[in-house]
């Protein structure tokens, strides 16, 4: 039997997401692995018990990106006439950014290892991003003769600004996880055994708060890149008048005042 290309493990209310395709790499352009992680998305997005997510990769890689011999060999979603290529990537590949854009719990990355090309970019698609001292970074498609095609260039320059983006895209050199700290890629680098604890930790710290409020937040953390200002106000203020009905708004504010830990049950 083959085995999943996606393990999902839970605890609590974390989900841990792990590319399961060691033996490759990790590659993500494969059909098995967009259907799993588009599927991931669609479960936890209608389960309300579920407040954070962590995604990592099986093996010594995060993830290698686009699988290079089906590239060589012109196979699947890398086959075709032009137009062909150009629906294989926009219902292949480019599911998997829709999917985590519109992921509406928070999502943390945490990148054990290499995250190349595609797997780069795929990190860059969660909140949150942790690495280990053996993960490094590249957005390498140039060296491959081809454009980021998985939504890079959109992602790249709002976590590391243009010019560095620009420099990683245009050069397609590799950064280690000291450098993608430096630059903003990351928010921190632990050692390698220390990754996933330190991944769980943060889920952890995320998933103690209110599972709507959480969800609210990050629309309008999503909304907030492209909204005007007075658009962003008005969003805001209808999140709040529904947050603020919540049962686990009064909870939370009777909790503060009553020095006590919170118990929130998502409604």
């Amino acid at each position: 039997m083959t085995e999943p290309a996606l393990l999902r493990a839970r605890t609590g209310a974390v989900e841990t997401w792990t590319l399961n395709r060691p033996d490759q790499r990790n590659p993500i352009s494969e059909p098995d692995m967009v259907a799993a992680l588009e599927e991931a998305v669609s479960d936890v997005n209608a389960d309300h018990s579920v407040r954070a997510v962590v995604l990592t990769g099986a093996g010594s890689a995060f993830s290698s990106g686009g699988n290079v011999k089906h590239m060589r060999d012109r196979a699947g979603m890398f086959g075709g006439s032009p137009a062909e290529l150009r629906q294989g990537y926009r219902h292949g590949i480019q599911r998997i950014p829709r999917a985590l854009y519109h992921c509406e719990v928070p999502t943390v990355a945490a990148i054990n290892g290499p995250a190349i090309g595609a797997g780069c970019d795929l990190a860059l698609m969660c909140d949150l991003r942790i690495a280990s001292t053996a993960a490094v970074f590249a957005e390498s498609f140039v060296k491959v003769g081809i454009v980021p095609g998985d939504g890079g260039t959109w992602f790249l320059p709002r976590a590391v600004g243009a010019a560095r983006a620009a420099e990683m895209a245009f050069t397609g050199d590799p950064i280690d996880s000291a450098t993608a700290l430096e630059w903003g890629l990351v928010s921190r680098v632990t050692e390698p055994d220390d990754l996933l604890p330190e991944g769980a930790r943060l889920a952890e710290r995320i998933a103690v708060n209110p599972p709507h409020v959480l969800r609210m937040t990050k629309r309008l953390l999503r909304e907030g890149t492209h909204l005007s200002l007075e658009s962003s106000l008005e969003l805001s203020a209808a999140m709040q008048a529904a947050a603020h009905h919540t049962t686990d708004h009064h909870e939370a504010v009777a909790a503060l005042l009553e020095r006590r830990a919170p118990h929130f049950t998502g409604s």
